[in-house]
Order: structure tokens, then sequence, then C-alpha cells
């Protein structure tokens, strides 16, 4: 019978997977950590392996190297959360087969189990429908990032932007304004947008509402099937009549305005890019960036941490966990700011069934514990040692 490897340190993921895997009818073998997972596959013969990216001891990249490294050519579906995007794009060069978000719905990780046993087309392997070949201006305006934590290179399996406009002008103002480090690309015609959607992940997918001859609405559901983790925003003129309405009506997630603005291009990066800094997701474990900007940027740190912690926290309740780990990083030295989001963190746990529980520094535990409302909430100093004490 065919046998499944499931490396993960969370017992609940494992169990989770465990569970459909055997549904499908195959052995499950298990592993909390990246050296383990090589002693099982030492050991045993595997058809598949199912790995986590972020595991203490060795972690699921440094597996993959190991393996790799070894002769191992034993198919792999790394499962990560949106925040790693970056990890799973060098994956990719190291052989994964396809990837999974978490959390998960169950019949999708069965989809992609067998998919990958099957030997049907997955992350890294790009099906026959290739793009038509880009115009000169959408070659200039497919820019391959130089560097930077949300890059991937032109060309590779992720992308930052696509953008659908029959302006050439509207792909080169767009890359003007946009930061070196995000990628794009832009095409003219709704075709070549469809086939770089069945070859390439993107975060956000810009679609102009007036392109000759083409349903913008129609475009924007076709995307939303081969692009369903992505925002999809509409390209409207300005004085267009409630044009933020209609294109929700539409199906639109959001609009972005023409003729492009400063202050606009800067709430679209807000918006789209510089959250997925502010708090990753792994597992459990919501962590906050570190504070290194200036004092004057603390009152927008904190703005960007209350408008996206809720969605953090509905992916770990989703995924069935019981506590969630609030991992403080290197915060602001603002204690009353810091307090005040933790409270509401804590609310919000408590709303869902999960019980809160923090990590951080020393300096940060004095903090909380002056509070009333923060100084009984269990604190750690290492994600670890939170996890064994939950």
């Amino acid at each position: 019978m065919p046998a499944i490897l499931t490396v993960d340190d969370s017992r609940a993921v494992r169990t989770i997977v465990g569970k459909q895997v055997r549904e499908l009818g195959f052995d499950v073998l298990e592993a909390e950590d990246g050296i383990q997972g090589l002693q099982v596959l030492s050991e045993s013969s595997v058809d598949l392996v199912l790995l986590d990216v972020t595991m203490p001891n060795m972690d699921g990249p440094t597996m993959l190297q190991k393996m790799r490294e070894g002769g191992n050519k034993t198919p792999v579906i790394m499962l990560t959360s949106e925040s790693k995007r970056t990890i799973v794009a060098g994956a990719m060069k190291q052989g994964i087969n396809d990837y999974i978000l978490k959390p998960f719905k169950p019949e999708e990780l069965r989809a992609k189990v067998l998919s990958v046993l099957q030997g049907e087309p997955g992350a890294d392997s790009i099906g026959s429908d290739a793009a038509p070949a880009p115009t000169a201006a959408e070659t200039a305006a497919t820019v391959a990032p130089s560097s930077g934590p949300a890059t991937t290179p032109a060309g590779g399996r992720f992308c930052d932007v696509l953008v659908v406009d029959d302006m050439e002008n509207v792909h080169k103002k767009l890359r003007s304004m946009l930061p070196p480090h995000v990628s794009l690309n832009a095409y003219t015609s709704a075709a070549q947008a469809l086939a770089a959607c069945r070859e390439k992940v993107f975060k956000v997918v810009l679609i102009d509402t007036e392109i000759p001859d083409v349903n913008s609405t129609v475009l924007a559901q076709q995307v939303r099937v081969l692009q369903p983790h992505a925002a999809i925003l509409a390209l409207s003129l300005r004085t267009a009549n409630d044009a933020a309405g209609e294109v929700k009506d539409q199906g639109f997630d959001s609009v972005l305005f023409k003729p492009f603005r400063p202050e606009t291009i800067d709430d679209f990066m807000q918006a789209y890019f510089d959250n997925q800094d502010f708090l990753q997701v792994e597992d459990n474990v919501l962590k906050m960036a570190p504070f290194t900007g200036k004092a004057d940027r603390v009152d927008r740190f904190f703005r960007q941490l209350h408008a996206v912690y809720r969605e953090a926290l509905e992916k770990v309740a989703a995924a069935c966990y019981d506590e969630v780990v609030l991992d403080l990083g290197s915060p602001p030295g603002e204690a009353d700011k810091l307090a005040k989001f933790v409270i509401e963190v804590a609310e919000r746990s408590k709303e869902f069934g999960m019980t809160l529980s923090l990590v951080g520094p020393e300096p940060a535990r004095k903090a909380m514990a002056g509070f009333t409302e923060t100084k009984e909430l269990r604190f750690f100093p290492s994600v670890q040692e939170a996890r064994a004490g939950g």
C-alpha cells in the first residue's frame, strides 16, 4: 500500500493530514521535524512527503535541501502560510511538486495528494498552455526584481502584480511608481493574462474596466477561478460615478483609480504588500514583525497590526487550534499601544474559543504585567516553550 510521510511539528496538523490521507487508502508515517523526517526516509519507502515549512531543530526547506542533495527524489508537497511565499519560491528550485496554503480545506489536500501521485502537473510542472509571446512593451513591463523579501525572478512561478490593460503606458506608469522589489507582469490582452494565470501565482491582479472587446467582469471571474488566493482589483477612471461601489457589485475586491497618484499607490502598497510583513501566521503562531522604524512610525505600525490580526486569528481558528500564540518579537517601546493591541487580540481569541499566550523579551513581559487586562496572560520567552506550556 502506498505510504505518505507527514512532517509537521503540530500534532493537530499531523492528525488532520493523517485522517484525510488514510481515507484515500494510504498508509501514514509521521515526523515532528526535519531531522525525524530524514530518519524516516532512511528507514522506510514512501511515495510522497507532506512537508511543513517552520519547525524546530530542522525546518522544511532544510530537510528538502538535504533530501535532494542526497539523491532522494520523493515527491514533496509543502505546507505553508501565505506570508511564506518567498520560501516556497526557493523550494520550487529545489524541486517541490506542489504547495498548500494553511489553513487548507480537506478536499484541497486530497486533490493535491492525488494530483501529485497520479503525475498531473503541479507547482513545478507548468502546463502546455503557454502564454502568447509578449509585445516589446509587455517585455519591458515584466520586471525581474533585483532583491527583497517578496520577490521572484521574472518568468518564475510567483509574481506580485498582474496588470491587464490595453494601454501600454499604464503598465509603464505603474511600474515606475511601484517599489523596485515588487515584481510586475503586464499584458494588453485577456488571452495573454489568462495564460499567465495558468502558469504563475499572483498576489494582486489589476484589470482595466474598459478593454476593447473584453467583458472585464467575466475576465475577473475567470481570473478568480485560476487565482483563488489573489486580490482582484479594477482599474477605473477617477471620474466614474461611484466606481468603488460598482466594481464590488461586479465581483472585484476593490478599485485602483487612474491616473495613478502617489498617495493612492501608497495606500495600495499598504493594503496588499506592507501588511504581509506586519503579522505572519504559521500554524497557531502569530508573529509580529520587529519594529525598526522611527518614533513617528509607531502609530502606523499598530494601525497595520489592528488591520490584519482579525483575519490572522480566523486562519488559526479555522485550523481548529485551541490556543493561539502571539509572538511580540521586538515591539516598539510604547507600552500602552502594545497593551491595547494585545487586549484586542485576547478578546477576539476568546470569541473564537481560543486562549492566548504571549512570547517576547523581558521588557515586553514587564510592560504587559503593568496593565490589569494583560498581567494574567501567560508569557513565555520562546515559541517552543509557549507550545510546551500550552
